[in-house]
Order: C-alpha cells, then sequence, then structure tokens
C-alpha cells in the first residue's frame, strides 16, 4: 500500500473510533510528517484523500478538520441512468472548438500545459529515425506495429508487476483508437455498454457513433464505481463491455484501491462481462508507486487495456496501444480497415526514447510539477469559492472537478468564461444523461499567473452569485 494511503487508513481508523471527535482539528501536516517521519506531499495526499472521502474538512489558513459524523461514508454522484442512444457529439464539437483560441487561459483544455513535454528532445530522436528509416518499415511496422516499441511497454509493464507479451500489444493511433477498436470487438449496434458517471466524454462518442446504448453508473468520489449499482445493472440489462478508468479518473482524479479493484473485477467476471480499461493517465499518479490497472486481476483474460503516450510525453505524437490478449487477431483486422496503421516515425522516435533513457527522469518531474500546480490551484478555489460548491481531491494528472448545486448550468458559465477569455468544460460533457450539468472541469496544469488568477477569481464571482447564501 502507498505510504499516503497507509496513513489515510490509520488516521481513518482513528477518527472511527472517536480519538478525533467532529469538529476537531487533526495533527497538522508538519506534526504528521514528523511523527511518521513522512514527507509533506505524502502526508497532504491522506488528508486530501480523507477529504474526498468526506472525513475532513480543510479549512483555509487553520488545517484539517473532523467532518461530520465520523461514520458517514461518501455516497455516488447521482443514480444509474440507462441512457440509451447517446447525442454527445455536436455539444463535444462545440467546447472543443470554442476552446482552442490562443489568447483564452485554457482553463477547459483537454491536455496538460504543452511546456512541460521534452519536444526539443523528441525532435531530435524523430530526425534522428527519419535519417535512418528503413523503407520497408512501412510494411513491417503494419499492425500490430514497431517490435522493439511493443516490447519497450511490455518491458515497463513487468518493471510494475504485470507480465504482458509483446505479441498481445497492438499499436494505435492516440488511445482512442485503442479504446475504440477494443469497444467494436466486443460489441454489436444495440448493445448495453456501462461507463461511470461522470465519464471522459470520449467514451460517450465512440457509443455514439457505434451506435450502442449507455448504462451510466455513477462514481462514489474516492472509491470508484458504485459496486452494488453496477451489479443491479448487471441483473437488468444484458451488458455487453465496461468501459472503466481505475487509475486516475477521468474527470474526478482517483485511483480505486486495490480491494475495491479485486472486487470490481470479481463481480464482472461472475458475469462474464470483459472490461476496457482506459489507463491513460496511469503514469500521472501522485503517490510512489504506480497504481496496478485492472488487467492484473483479469483471472480469464478477457480484458482490454488501452493506453497513450499522449497524455504524459508526446501529444500530438498521437501514439496509444492497446493490450488486448485473446482479442488480438480481430482487433488487428479491424485497424486494417480503419486507419490502415500509425504512424511509423512517431513510433520509432518513443521506442528510441524508451530505451535510450530518460523518460522515467520526464515522467517524476513531471509529477512533481502537476501535483504542485493542482495543490495551488485547488488552495486557492478553497479561499475563493462558497461551501455548498465541492472540489475532487485528484490523486493524479491534472482535472480538478467542481460540483455546484443542482439548479446552476455551467454551459452557461462556459459561454460567458468565453466571452471573458477564458475556457471552461462545463459538465455536460461528462454524461449523456444530462446527470452531471452542474459540474465543471478545470485544467489544473497552468502555470500560475496574473491572467490564470484572474480567471480563477471571475469564474468564483460569478459562481458566488449563482449559489445560494449560506
Amino acid at each position: 500500500m502507498p505510504l499516503y494511503r497507509d496513513l489515510a487508513e490509520r488516521l481513518r481508523t482513528q477518527i472511527e473510533a472517536g480519538v478525533w471527535q467532529p469538529g476537531e482539528r487533526i495533527p497538522s501536516i508538519r506534526q504528521s510528517c514528523q511523527a511518521h517521519r513522512l514527507s509533506p506531499m505524502t502526508v497532504l495526499q491522506a488528508y486530501q484523500l480523507l477529504e474526498s472521502q468526506g472525513l475532513l474538512q480543510a479549512r483555509p489558513q487553520s488545517g484539517y478538520y473532523v467532518k461530520g459524523s465520523p461514520a458517514r461514508q461518501p455516497t455516488a454522484m447521482g443514480v444509474t441512468r440507462y441512457t440509451g442512444a447517446v447525442d454527445i457529439n455536436d455539444l463535444v464539437f462545440e467546447v472543443l472548438q470554442a476552446s482552442k483560441a490562443r489568447n483564452l487561459v485554457p482553463l477547459g483544455m483537454a491536455v496538460a500545459d504543452p511546456h512541460l513535454f521534452p519536444l526539443p528532445r523528441l525532435g531530435r530522436l524523430l530526425a534522428g529515425c527519419m535519417r535512418s528509416l528503413d523503407p520497408f518499415s512501412t510494411v513491417t511496422d503494419l499492425p500490430p506495429g514497431n517490435e522493439a516499441l511493443r516490447r519497450a511497454i511490455a518491458q515497463r509493464y513487468a518493471r510494475h508487476g504485470l507480465p504482458v507479451d509483446p505479441g498481445e500489444i497492438i499499436i494505435t493511433t492516440g488511445a482512442m483508437e485503442a479504446l475504440s477498436l477494443s469497444l467494436q470487438a466486443l460489441t454489436e449496434p444495440g448493445d448495453w455498454v456501462v461507463v461511470e458517471s461522470p465519464t471522459f466524454y470520449g467514451a460517450l462518442q465512440a457509443i455514439e457513433r457505434l451506435k450502442l446504448r449507455a448504462v451510466e453508473i455513477p462514481v462514489i468520489p474516492g472509491v470508484g464505481i458504485c459496486l452494488s449499482r453496477l451489479e443491479a445493472a448487471l441483473r437488468d440489462r444484458p451488458i455487453k463491455a465496461c468501459w472503466l478508468m481505475a487509475n486516475v479518473q477521468h474527470p474526478l482524479g482517483h485511483t480505486q484501491r486495490d480491494e475495491h479493484k479485486a472486487a470490481l473485477m470479481a463481480l464482472l467476471a461472475r458475469y462474464r462481462v470483459p472490461v476496457v480499461e482506459d489507463d491513460v493517465y496511469g503514469e500521472l499518479y501522485f503517490g510512489r508507486e504506480r497504481p496496478l490497472p485492472l488487467k492484473a486481476w483479469d483471472q480469464a483474460g478477457t480484458s482490454l487495456l488501452c493506453s497513450s503516450f499522449s497524455k504524459c510525453v508526446a501529444p500530438g505524437f498521437r501514439v496509444g496501444w492497446v493490450v488486448a490478449g485473446q482479442h488480438a487477431p480481430r482487433i488487428e483486422r479491424l485497424q486494417l480497415i480503419s486507419t490502415l496503421a500509425t504512424n511509423v516515425p512517431s513510433q520509432l522516435a518513443l521506442a528510441a526514447l524508451l530505451t535510450q533513457g530518460g523518460y522515467d527522469a520526464h515522467l517524476r518531474r513531471l509529477r512533481t510539477t502537476l501535483a504542485r500546480r493542482m495543490s495551488q490551484m485547488r488552495s486557492a478555489l478553497l479561499a475563493l469559492l462558497p461551501e455548498s460548491v465541492t472540489l475532487s481531491q485528484p490523486e493524479g494528472g491534472f482535472f480538478l472537478w467542481l460540483t455546484l448545486p443542482p439548479g446552476c448550468d455551467t454551459r452557461a458559465l462556459h459561454r460567458q468564461a468565453l466571452a471573458a477569455g477564458f475556457s471552461l468544460a462545463p459538465g455536460a460533457l461528462f454524461s449523456g444523461g444530462g446527470e452531471h450539468e452542474h459540474g465543471l472541469r478545470l485544467n489544473a496544469s497552468l502555470p500560475w499567473s496574473p491572467e490564470l488568477e484572474q480567471a480563477l477569481s471571475t469564474l468564483a464571482g460569478w459562481i458566488r452569485a449563482l449559489c445560494p447564501q449560506t
């Protein structure tokens, strides 16, 4: 168990035993660092995890306090929705197109600050690969993709305790192609597919494009998909697949505990429902160890594990992959008749980056920067927003999720923001059934600046005007 989770569990036990009563201040971060010989970041992560689970409350300039009843557990975000046919693409296109302008403060941007990536080195590697490019590689690197890159990806999984055969890996044009091909391999038009709520809008777009029907299962913040609601849906509908994010969930940012992952996979195994796992943020964890994907608990070997380099090192290269297992032959054929193959020079450059060293050092720097910027933005918003607004407590990645009181229209905030010089991602993007119209996703990877500070202040002022006085 990561150190921050171990500390969080000890504090939870103390709270439930009554050592710390509701309203009491727990030891400061500095005191806990000294008592447990942990770093400030580790203690902060433990406190913020307990805050996201409803046990602690942060008070600006004061510290962390026990919140409410110590026995209270976080509840699921909304109800199960059998959305059926999904109609989300027009809204996604509208929001993404409106948010592209360079003069905007990009709080609605879907990728991390581009300055955080090693673009000069990637450029040099790409140039070198082009100079020595084997003309025949355009044939040899057709699906499943470049052998050196697939082997390097398999080695990374092996280092983290997940044995993967390079032959199971298919290189794709980004994670979206990996995820869409995986879903296509498991379903036929009209089939039911489970997604989390809120979920990544790309999942809803794929479901719409493939003419599938969605079952939106609410998420328990800080925990994961609600297993009791999931089991009810599995009994109620002939579910053919689940599209899930167990690590650094988008947009909430939490990572499921290992015991929750094990219970989830055991439940799906009983109903013989495979998982399409979206693990694109798995490398952007804030803890000491990379969290294992759900595939580590897949006894039947039916799950498909998808990821990419887009979120952590090379957004513009559009190189992803799927660990397809027994589904590999079908996915290779599907790729051949859709996009044919993934860009060969990009594959070669990324294989060189992984094999020549420096990749892990880049990831460490990136995670440190993202955690610092996330903490800074979150602290600023806690001081600016009314108590009726809740903030997610991400365990990785670069998104913050705001939940406003029901009835608040974040689409209207999105339009106001564009006129005021910044972008937002309204909650309507993250549900096909209108469940999160009062939610809001913010990009927390941006460096602090007067423009960012002004955008957050302006947004908070609008939200205070919308929220009932408390």
